[in-house]
């Protein structure tokens, strides 16, 4: 969805899933700077710390923004990916610059959103759902009329449509999560263990850890982000 010379992503909201972000924009995409903006200055000093332990990031430029707006500018990609469980506004049109692409992450129960209505209603803008029952009801689109044109992604990966026309287009991809992405994971996960014939292992689904912001820091070996699970289930 985004435009294939994308190399800047701001990244608002820097708590569990934002190294998970970094990661997949650098190696998938191509991104090689991106800015960085919480709210809270730890979750951010946290994600720098995290990045900066792995060797393969060398080639990517880390930016502390002031604010939303400063992050924004000039960003090829926008991703959001909060946390309170409101109505925020986290972009407003304003900041939204043609041809920009925003992976909106955070919206993903109803009453929850980050976006300014606005910025779905621009008319040069596209909105991509996971699975659009569900998106009307928890996603950015919750806020427009149940007869907002969207897009399914399963429609782009069939090939039946395409989200970007133009390069000044803003593709928007309202993501809320669903229940096939969950069984998917664990097909690929139980497809690894077998692979390296690792028989039964035990995972930890809901893990209790030290800084609930930093899931990622546990797979790194960080003593600050380990801590002990409440649910464990066989793989």
């Amino acid at each position: 969805m985004a435009r294939a010379d994308s190399r800047v992503m701001a990244l608002i909201g820097n708590g569990a899933q934002s190294e998970f972000q970094a990661l997949a924009f650098y190696r998938l995409v191509g991104i090689r700077e991106v800015r960085l903006f919480d709210v809270d200055p730890a979750a951010t000093a946290k994600l720098v710390r995290n990045l900066d332990a792995i060797p393969e990031l060398a080639g990517l430029r880390v930016v502390h923004a002031g604010s939303v707006g400063e992050a924004c500018r000039g960003a090829d990609i926008v991703t959001t990916v909060t946390a309170d469980k409101r109505n925020a506004v986290i972009l407003t049109p304003p900041m939204i610059e043609p041809g920009m692409h925003l992976n909106a992450v955070g919206g993903d129960c109803p009453g929850k959103t980050e976006l300014h209505a606005d910025i779905l209603r621009m008319p040069n803008a596209r909105v991509v759902v996971e699975y659009e029952p569900q998106s009307r009801i928890e996603g950015e689109i919750q806020q427009v009329g149940v007869t907002f044109p969207v897009l399914e992604f399963a429609q782009l990966v069939r090939c039946e449509a395409r989200a970007r026309l133009h390069d000044t287009d803003v593709t928007i991809f309202d993501s809320v999560g669903f229940a096939l992405e969950d069984y998917s994971a664990l097909r690929f996960l139980h497809a690894l263990l077998s692979e390296q014939q690792l028989g039964r292992r035990q995972i930890d689904l809901v893990p209790e850890l030290a800084n609930p912001k930093d899931l990622f820091g546990g797979t790194l070996g960080c003593p600050k982000a380990a801590g002990r699970s409440r649910v464990r289930r066989s793989a």
